[in-house]
């Protein structure tokens, strides 16, 4: 009973971290990818163009923070335990969704980049986050409990889009602006604050005092994963598969205003309405089959179809179009994601769960840095629909690397904790 109130506890914090999330994905493309939108920021003297590269650039920040911090949180959390971290995080990410709201004001791109960039260094609290579900669960609920994680993030995209359309439409109430949805995500930070402060219970009981902190350890992670043994290979697939959907997330909203001219509110139903159908992968179809099959059978054939829906995409010609390919898309998704993220978790030892997730954020976040860059520059020299393309031919990569890893369990059960390249501890370097 207790681990379960611990869980929860987590989850709960995850979902406000996330609503907060999900309330700027509508306000995002208005502000430097719609000349058309009031909230529109750049100036007569740059195009379209410009924004999409601006965009880009803007949208890599916080995943380029969180790669160079991420794995200094996972061993502050395996040194200090997982509440502080999660504390010092979460009021730095309030802090940077004020920020954030005064930038626009003053309609300063500058200060939007410093926002950003600090809500990415905060923004490595995730890490501490997923440690603590691993200190709390026993090796065979691994997938479930991701599962529910995922499902958190999915109930957060539903309600935080939806909030932010409403909260940026000055036709709801007449103050409304794009800051109302970052000063709400504001306060529910600290919030978020005062919830871990009063309710939370440290999980890490093994900390480790002495352990010495590595600030190169962004990039010491990298040349460590050639050390990981089967590890490697998942990290790999991983890659690919975070990188695939960096490009998608990144400029799928600005494709919908591209092609069918979606207001801040329309982007934001859609995004409630993939988020929903996220927590149904996640907390309905995931549990049915995680019973059934194993982390690795269920990856060969989700990560196929994953790349195949977001192609169809690229087809429709109406709204209604995409709605009916979203739930098939974002099943596949959310069964790759959880079961990516527990195979890992599976892989490490438990007094090293922090520091083998923060590896992995290392790994993913690098994935997700680079596509918005990329993305921002392909969509100004074609169209917004180019990046979904790219997305879905990284994503059926990642698929056909993951094929060929498959192969190495006739030599090596991925389940098993006895095969010796599964496992990773410390001592490997």
């Amino acid at each position: 009973m207790k681990n379960k109130n611990v869980l929860l506890v987590i989850l709960f914090t995850i979902f406000v971290d996330i609503l907060g999330f999900g309330l700027l994905i509508p306000v995002f493309p208005q502000l430097l990818a719609n000349p058309q939108s009031p909230f529109y920021l750049l100036s007569s003297s740059l195009n379209l163009s410009q924004g999409y590269i601006l965009l880009g650039w803007l949208s890599s920040m916080f995943s380029i923070m969180i790669f160079l911090v991420a794995p200094i949180f996972g061993q502050l959390s395996d040194k200090y335990g997982r509440k502080n971290i999660l504390l010092i995080a979460l009021l730095g990410t309030a802090g940077s969704y004020a920020l954030f709201a005064y930038a626009i004001s003053i309609r300063s791109i500058p200060l939007m980049f410093v926002s950003r960039s600090l809500d990415g260094i905060m923004g490595s609290s995730i890490v501490a986050a997923q440690a603590a579900i691993a200190d709390i669960t026993k090796p065979k609920d691994r997938a479930r409990n991701f599962g529910l994680m995922g499902a958190t993030f999915g109930l957060g995209i539903i309600l935080g889009p939806f909030v932010g359309g409403i909260l940026s439409d000055p036709s709801v109430i007449a103050w409304f602006n794009a800051t109302t949805p970052f000063c709400f995500a504001s306060i529910l930070g600290f919030i978020n604050v005062i919830f871990i402060m009063s309710v939370f219970k440290e999980t890490n009981l093994k900390q480790n005092k002495k352990l010495p902190i590595d600030f190169r350890r962004a990039f010491t992670n990298i040349a460590k994963v050639s050390k990981l043994g089967n590890t490697r290979s998942i990290l790999l697939m991983n890659f690919l598969q975070q990188g695939g959907f960096a490009f998608f997330t990144t400029f799928f909203a600005v494709f919908l205003v591209h092609r069918f001219s979606l207001a801040q509110s329309d982007i934001g139903s859609y995004f409630s309405y993939l988020g929903f159908w996220v927590i149904v992968s996640q907390a309905v179809v995931l549990p049915f089959l995680s019973r059934r099959f194993r982390e690795d059978q269920i990856l060969r054939y989700s990560l196929f179809f994953m790349s195949i829906f977001i192609f169809l995409n690229i087809f429709p010609s109406q709204i209604w179009m995409i709605l009916l390919i979203t739930p098939f898309f974002a099943i596949s998704n959310g069964l790759s994601q959880a079961n990516s993220t527990a195979l890992i978790s599976r892989s490490a030892e438990d007094d090293t769960q922090g520091e083998i997730l923060g590896i992995n954020s290392s790994i993913t976040s690098l994935a997700s840095a680079i596509p918005p860059i990329l993305s921002g520059y392909i969509a100004a020299k074609f169209l917004p629909e180019a990046t979904v393309v790219v997305s879905a031919i990284v994503i059926f990569f990642a698929w056909i690397s993951f094929v060929v890893i498959y192969r190495y369990k006739q030599k090596c059960e991925w389940g098993s904790y006895d095969c010796p390249e599964n496992k990773y501890s410390s001592s490997n370097g």
